[in-house]
């Protein structure tokens, strides 16, 4: 088992940090304060090669491992993770569900701008009523012709404001519950879709999230993803890859969390000594560290297994779950190491704590990861 980085993983760790600390970094406490969405380093990310990084070449892709993408968004999340949202939607969930699923005119057409940053995609399963539930959708595609006629809601949607695609689950036959979901790619524009107000959320505030509504919206044949029907199995591959990206922005926020309590510690004077000599805070210091390292191979771990297209479905929950849950800690902990000044929005510290949240409770809350680990451990 080897542990050394490649030169080109090296590479792309110098690359991803040194563009999160020269292009995000400024700016970072305003956008979250203010709901800006970060277009200008979206713009980057893709001109870098980030937005697709591990989609064939052919289809105008990095051709990148998995794990390179894991440590591009860890670098990317420790500064902003609003902007690593962003990243990992269009990668994961976008990109990824296209590559594997998608006919190559739907690839041609929709996945080669994805890959290469010209455009942005969304991923749109949630509704109102289903959640976790996703097979509890409402959204209605009937087909008429050479198009499916598209009516319902769907919220929670990451890029849903900026995006140029959306990825759409919808049922195509009702009665059946999941086996009668369908997946489609839909553009922004199309007559009948209309974009929800930006939500008002705890973190990841610089991230748009928005509710969609699709009222009689004509989408043509060609934009099934698969067959009628596969919808939600789709889904459920997808979501596994996407664990991994959230996984590491989890641990891009941990690892933010630990490097600012390290360095505040030791500057912060008090009773004559820097408070890093005091044993309580190198404990706290200790604990995130080995969270934040354990946590961080076993990231590494789903990627290489998926990349070796073996069974890696629980480990991505494991790494989401427990990475998630030491980002919390991590984060939580940095704050209160900082005292009060943590607590101010302007120190930039309290955002992490907000921004940790979220990844214990989107593509798969911690609850539903456990179920997953378990039944995978479970099943004869």
């Amino acid at each position: 088992m080897n542990f050394q980085l490649t030169e080109e993983q090296i590479l792309i760790q110098k690359t991803a940090r040194a563009f999160a600390d020269n292009e995000l970094a400024p700016g970072v406490v305003e956008r979250d304060d203010k709901k800006i969405w970060p277009r200008e380093g979206v713009k980057q990310m893709g001109e870098l090669g980030f937005m697709g990084m591990m989609v064939d070449p052919k289809w105008d892709g990095g051709g990148m491992d998995s794990i390179s993408y894991t440590i591009a968004m860890e670098e990317i999340s420790r500064v902003e993770a609003s902007s690593g949202v962003v990243m990992s939607v269009n990668n994961s969930l976008v990109c990824y569900l296209l590559e594997k699923f998608g006919s190559d005119f739907l690839k041609e057409k929709y996945l080669k701008p994805l890959a290469s940053g010209k455009k942005l995609g969304a991923f749109s399963l949630s509704e109102p009523q289903s959640g976790s539930d996703a097979s509890n959708m409402r959204t209605i595609a009937k087909k008429e012709g050479d198009h499916y006629i598209i009516s319902g809601t769907k919220n929670w949607v990451t890029n849903g404001i900026n995006s140029n695609y959306v990825i759409l689950f919808a049922v195509t036959e009702k009665g059946i519950g999941y086996k009668g979901v369908s997946c489609f790619i839909v553009e922004k524009g199309w007559d009948g879709l209309e974009t929800g107000k930006p939500e008002n959320k705890l973190g990841i505030r610089a991230s748009d999230t928005c509710e969609l509504y699709f009222d009689n919206v004509k989408v043509p044949v060609e934009n099934l993803i698969g067959k009628e029907g596969e919808g939600f199995t789709i889904a459920l591959v997808i979501l596994d890859a996407g664990r991994i990206g959230i996984a590491s922005q989890a641990i891009g926020i941990a690892q933010a969390s630990l490097n600012a309590s390290v360095s505040y510690s030791r500057e912060r004077i008090q009773f004559g000594k820097p408070i890093a000599k005091n044993q309580a805070n190198q404990f706290k210091i200790a604990d995130m560290a080995m969270e934040i390292e354990a946590a961080r191979l076993l990231i590494r771990q789903a990627a290489w297994k998926k990349d070796q297209k073996q069974n890696y479905g629980h480990i991505a929950s494991m790494a989401k779950v427990y990475a998630s849950e030491v980002a919390m800690r991590a984060s939580t902990q940095c704050v209160q190491i900082h005292g009060g000044f943590g607590y101010m929005r302007e120190s930039g510290i309290e955002r992490l704590m907000r921004d940790a949240k979220i990844t214990q409770i989107y593509e798969g809350t911690s609850e539903i990861q456990r179920i997953v680990i378990a039944r995978e451990l479970l099943k004869k």
